[in-house]
């Protein structure tokens, strides 16, 4: 049987990691810069979050959610007390395109309407409703169309105020990450955030903060939207969340009550799922990993800023992009097979850096010591090619 590959392949078998490394079947060694779509969080394998999993499974792995489970509650718990949301519900999933499924859904149980605003670039996941609100045609089937999405600027106040002018009293919800991940570390600014939140407040709409990869302690605050200093109706959570485990989660604000029915799932919340969540906050506050992804963030951002060969360098704590010029399209893949490290991208040349929020002052450095060689060693293949294509031009023209 044949294997349908996901994305496409770097030819790279891993097979062990722990905390900002990874190695293949050789035993290569690679920097980890992007933590699988921002999955790791506090880094790979880390001892607290491997006994935590092996404690929970001599227990139990799973059983189904029509009993109590403590370690649901013991996460909720944490969660209130970590993100400073003590007043929210939780409702855990296991991934993040089925927690803004659940989230979109829940907001027109609330208030019985159905128009979504969503934005450019946006990308909320794959499933039905989800992938209707992410701004890619690629991805949308003919199922997935719909005429209950509709897309807005990102960031254009003036385009918000209008829309809602218009179409206020049929919007039932506002989803938008407050940074843009696959759309290439967009941030959303402070007071468009601020507009979303009033919009919402003046025509009972819901404000869903999209926080599947820029949340949890990512960019320095614990969800990015707090950076805003704005509350949302519902907050989506997933990546970061297990570090690897499958988990996702939403959380509600108090004014909106699901109905028993409304929501569900078989495997979301179970026993694992839970321990792995746990153990990833308690080692965020253990080892103050929210105040070193913003510190690490910044001294990333700073230097890379002198690096001549990149461009609009941009982000929030460790959410970090900047654009690559056509001359160095292949920077990824040099800092891959010769450099051994691991980066992100988003299209058409954006670099993404999504790593551990562990991540050293050292190997900070090791990255940005390969990324200035990497660029120094393009450089004179990219000036060859455009002297060779002056040449055949020259010759064109005689």
């Amino acid at each position: 049987m044949k294997l349908f590959d996901v994305y496409p392949l770097n030819n790279i078998t891993i097979t062990k990691a722990q905390g900002s490394y990874v190695w293949d079947e050789n035993g290569v060694q690679y920097l980890d810069m992007y933590g699988g779509h921002a999955v790791i969080s506090i880094g790979h394998t880390h001892p607290h979050w491997v006994k935590r999993i092996e404690d929970q499974l001599e227990k139990i792995a799973f059983y189904s959610n029509s009993v109590h489970i403590p370690i649901q509650q013991q996460l909720a718990d944490k969660l209130a007390k970590v993100s400073g949301k003590e007043d929210y519900q939780l409702f855990l999933v296991n991934s993040g395109a089925e927690a803004n499924e659940n989230a979109m859904k829940l907001a027109s149980f609330h208030n019985g309407k159905k128009k979504i605003v969503a934005f450019k670039k946006a990308f909320h996941g794959r499933t039905s409703l989800a992938v209707a609100a992410t701004d890619n045609k690629a991805l949308i089937a003919p199922v997935n169309e719909t005429d209950n999405v509709d897309f807005l600027p990102f960031n254009d106040e003036a385009a918000l105020k209008r829309y809602f002018q218009t179409n206020g009293k049929e919007v039932c919800a506002v989803i938008i990450e407050g940074i843009q991940g696959v759309g290439g570390i967009n941030i959303a600014t402070d007071s468009f955030l601020q507009l979303i939140r009033r919009l919402c407040d003046q025509n009972d709409a819901v404000f869903i903060a999209d926080s599947v990869q820029c949340g949890f302690g990512r960019t320095g605050k614990f969800f990015s939207h707090d950076h805003a200093g704005v509350q949302a109706d519902i907050y989506t959570m997933a990546k970061g969340m297990g570090n690897g485990f499958p988990v996702g989660g939403i959380l509600i604000a108090p004014h909106i009550q699901p109905k028993h029915g409304m929501l569900g799932t078989t495997f979301g919340g179970n026993h694992l799922a839970c321990a792995a969540a746990l153990a990833v906050l308690e080692v965020i506050e253990e080892e103050n990993l929210i105040e070193l992804a913003k510190q690490r963030g910044m001294y990333l951002m700073n230097r890379l800023r002198t690096i001549e060969g990149i461009e609009n360098v941009r982000g929030k704590g460790l959410m970090i992009g900047f654009d690559v010029p056509e001359d160095l399209k292949d920077l990824r893949k040099k800092l891959l097979y010769d450099f051994n490290i691991f980066t992100g991208e988003a299209k058409p040349n954006i670099i993404r850096l999504l790593p551990s929020l562990a991540l050293s002052r050292k190997q900070s450095d090791e990255f940005l010591e390969a990324l200035q060689e990497a660029i120094a060693e393009l450089k004179p293949k990219a000036k060859e090619t455009e002297n060779v294509q002056q040449e055949e031009e020259v010759r064109a023209e005689d």
